[in-house]
């Protein structure tokens, strides 16, 4: 970018124009106290602890399956000791570094993928070197395995850590600070294991100027034209457009000026609906397109997801059986009425279906509902608006438990092996519901509903219930099995600290 020499001067050593001073000067002194993401660091954390769990996954595989009868010399696994390290070269190659801004379902795609290629390249250097017989292939396919769970794992360990303080993450810039900008601005700030921090806002309105950071939140500079120096002052790489309501001859423009100074830089599009996560860029003669698959209403996916279902229930209720024995007496022996209930809700076009539950309530809830709403009209608003009511007067001592754990959904297994449920997807709701969910009900009704869901590793009873009917929509929309393995392992961590459970 040019302009006239007489306006030009020198500001800590970057050339700029006199009226761009005072943004360039807040933006230092904000970093300064605030000390906002430092991109270094934030990658070593990442690379540390992919190479710990890996390394783990390893030697944990190795000596298990030693313990258990492996017929192999312990130190003739210490030659791949010297090749382990180029996992990190495979997951550079398969996008996963920088490891920030990326969403689960995504990241644990391609550490499967990633993991799959080092494994195989392993198992082919041994073929290859006819060393094959001094290895154990079930220790191989073990290590792969837990490598899986251990980089998820430990990377998420990190980023639940590292996001509460201050060095974490890579500093980003944000173009507009409309209703766009700064929502975007809060949605970071709520998630700061995302690993990016807003450091500065540009926006062509002098209004929006801040002549201070406003409080905590990043300032807003100046104008666009301000993002080449910031961008090489500061070094920053990431840059976020958040101005839908701009023409496209305006986008153009801003593209072409300024997205190439940046080494990632994210569009935010004109589009109101819920996040498409698998959306794949089409070039039509130069002309940009973006696909989205919506892969639940295409019949190879759901056959797919259909056939888990089936095998990961049938699992469950073998493995679980002994643990669904214990609470069915349990409940039976400590209040009155069947050990199992069932409630009418409404599945996949719009077939009513029975789902079941370990009773939780005692005798004659619906009336002591309605007795209780009525001695306490200040709790009519909590049920209607979402259906739940924190210290339920209805729920046994032992239900309570049952809630909390989530084990008295465990009898729903029943229902993925009807076909009524999946393990995973939208919340299985009441006729009476219906009416909430307004268009999104067209969507719903296209899937089955599910044990766990988005909603459920999401606040569970903590969010309202707008936002479940938001989530349930993102997830038909935004389906994978790397979505539905994520949210597993998400439900896990859920029922064991029981946050929004009741």
């Amino acid at each position: 970018m040019r302009f006239a020499p007489d306006l030009l001067f020198k500001v800590e050593g970057v050339s700029t124009r006199r009226d761009q001073t005072p943004g360039l000067q807040l933006l230092a002194g904000w970093q300064l106290a605030h000390r906002r993401g430092n991109r270094l660091a934030t990658h070593a954390s990442i690379v540390i602890a992919d190479a710990l769990a890996f390394c783990l996954a390893f030697i944990a595989a190795v000596l298990i399956r030693h313990a258990y009868g492996g017929q192999f010399v312990l130190s003739e696994y210490w030659r791949f000791a010297a090749f382990l390290p180029g996992f990190v070269i495979v997951y550079a190659a398969t996008g996963l570094y920088p490891a920030v801004g990326i969403h689960p379902a995504r990241e644990l795609r391609g550490i499967v993928y990633a993991n799959s290629i080092v494994y195989l390249l392993l198992m082919a250097g041994t073929f290859l070197s006819k060393t094959g017989t001094l290895y154990s292939r079930l220790a191989f396919t073990g290590a792969w395995a837990l490598s899986i769970v251990l980089v998820t794992s430990f990377r998420s360990l990190v980023r639940t850590i590292s996001g509460r303080t201050q060095w974490w993450g890579v500093p980003v810039v944000v173009f507009g600070a409309g209703l766009a900008g700064r929502r975007v601005v809060e949605t970071l700030r709520k998630n700061p294991s995302l690993g990016l921090r807003v450091v500065a806002i540009l926006d062509d309105d002098p209004i929006t100027h801040t002549a201070k950071g406003d409080g905590d939140g990043p300032p807003v500079l100046g104008s666009l034209s301000l993002a080449p120096l910031v961008a090489d002052h500061f070094g920053l790489t990431y840059a976020i457009l958040a101005m839908p309501g701009v023409g496209p001859a305006r986008l153009d423009e801003i593209l072409s000026r300024y997205a190439h100074r940046f080494a990632h830089f994210l569009v935010i599009p004109n589009i109101s609906s819920p996040t498409m996560l698998w959306v794949t860029p089409r070039d039509f003669g130069g002309t940009l397109g973006l696909e989205i698959s919506q892969n639940l209403l295409r019949a190879v996916p759901r056959l797919l997801k259909r056939i888990s279902d089936l095998l990961l229930s049938a699992l469950a209720v073998i493995a679980l059986f002994p643990l669904m024995l214990l609470i069915a007496v349990l409940v039976q022996l400590t209040s009155a009425g069947p050990a199992i209930y069932s409630q009418r809700r409404v599945g996949r076009n719009r077939r009513a279906f029975l789902a079941y539950k370990f009773r939780t309530m005692v005798r004659d809830a619906d009336t002591l509902l309605a007795e209780h709403l009525e001695r306490y009209p200040e709790r009519k608003m909590e049920w209607r608006m979402n259906r739940k009511l924190r210290n339920d007067p209805r729920l046994t001592p032992l239900g309570r438990l049952l809630r909390r754990t989530s084990l008295d959904e465990l009898p729903q297994l029943w229902n993925v092996l009807r076909g009524d449920m999946g393990l995973v997807g939208p919340r299985p709701i009441a006729e009476d519901e219906l009416a909430r969910y307004g268009d999104s009900m067209e969507l719903y009704a296209k899937v089955l509903p599910g044990i766990t869901g988005l909603w459920q590793v999401s606040g569970r009873n903590d969010t309202s219930y707008e936002e479940r009917v938001r989530l349930d929509e993102y997830y038909v929309k935004n389906w994978s099995v790397w979505l539905d393995l994520w949210i597993i392992g998400r439900t896990a961590k859920c029922v064991i600290d029981g946050k929004g459970a009741y």
